[in-house]
């Protein structure tokens, strides 16, 4: 399908924020659809967000709709289910959040929708492993918004060390969108320069342990993170809408593992093209390890 068409299941905070970046920027984006476990919640963000369209950069049909409206969606982006609280991991969430997916997936499929899914709620990387389960769709052509944000967040905080633009930083968290989380400082670079020649270990140390942990500090603080990964899933869906063949760190199927973690990967108009294959260093390999045993602990304590 060609429709540029895309659905938005959960209309809360991350679910309206992520329609209202796309209203505002150039996108490839031709129409919303948001629907919600509460009707009227998704029909009155359709309604608040069409108010913009006289002044928007952009002009994308909005409105509220069911799964049935899914059959013809290029991409459905999951965002409902229960939010994380504070104190609360992203893998706690999954005993929640699993049994919510079953059902919407199994609907969404009834439509007869056979485009990519976009999974955001958390815990992403299990969700996302999941959806390709409870979908029977092809595993390139199921996505997790993966560590996205993550490495947006770390190239955010080493552009402010070295008085550069964000844009200019080539760099990544990897792994789980989570706890585990790690940071491929041996593959960092700015314009073909190193950063573990630019910044010293203690400081690399502070900012890979302020990327994992921004999110508890933004949840202690305004209750939610929802601006940050709105305009992430943007970005993605711009990239899978136009086949831009970007490097992003989404989370995708690794056969090797049969987990779905964040990884630099190809994104394009099929969903995942390819993983790249980057050399890691002897640590990241057994921190990526590390994380990828968390995600199969939390992946097996699944009880459907």
């Amino acid at each position: 399908m060609d429709n540029n068409k895309i659905m938005i299941v959960g209309t809360g905070n991350v679910g309206a924020s992520i329609a209202f970046a796309l209203l505002n920027q150039r996108t490839a984006v031709n129409e919303i659809i948001l629907t919600d476990i509460i009707a009227k919640d998704a029909e009155g963000e359709a309604m608040d967000l069409r108010d913009a369209l006289a002044v928007a950069p952009s002009y994308v049909k909005i409105k509220n709709g069911t799964y049935a409206d899914a059959k013809d969606c290029d991409i459905v982006v999951i965002t409902a289910g229960a939010a994380q609280k504070p104190g609360e991991s992203r893998l706690d969430l999954l005993k929640k959040n699993i049994n919510i997916l079953k059902g919407m997936v199994e609907q969404i499929m009834a439509s007869g929708f056979d485009g990519i899914f976009l999974v955001v709620t958390n815990p992403m990387d299990v969700l996302t492993y999941y959806t390709m389960k409870f979908s029977g769709l092809p595993a390139e052509r199921v996505i997790g918004s993966g560590t996205v944000l993550d490495s947006a967040r770390l190239r955010e905080r080493i552009a402010n060390y070295l008085h550069v633009n964000p844009k200019s930083v080539h760099a990544y968290q990897i792994g789980e969108h989570g706890d585990t989380e790690l940071t491929v400082w041996s593959l960092a670079d700015i314009g073909g320069q190193k950063v573990t020649e630019l910044l010293p270990k203690d400081i690399r140390t502070g900012i890979s342990d302020f990327v994992k942990n921004e999110a508890y500090d933004i949840i202690d603080k305004k209750g939610a993170t929802y601006y940050g990964i709105a305009t992430c899933v943007a970005q993605i869906l711009n990239c899978i809408l136009n086949d831009e063949m970007r490097v992003l760190a989404v989370s995708s199927y690794d056969h090797f593992s049969d987990t779905s973690f964040g990884f630099p990967s190809v994104v394009g108009r099929q969903g995942v093209i390819r993983r790249l294959d980057i050399k890691l260093s002897e640590h990241e390999g057994i921190e990526l390890q590390k994380s990828i045993n968390a995600l199969k602990k939390a992946i097996s304590s699944v009880k459907l």
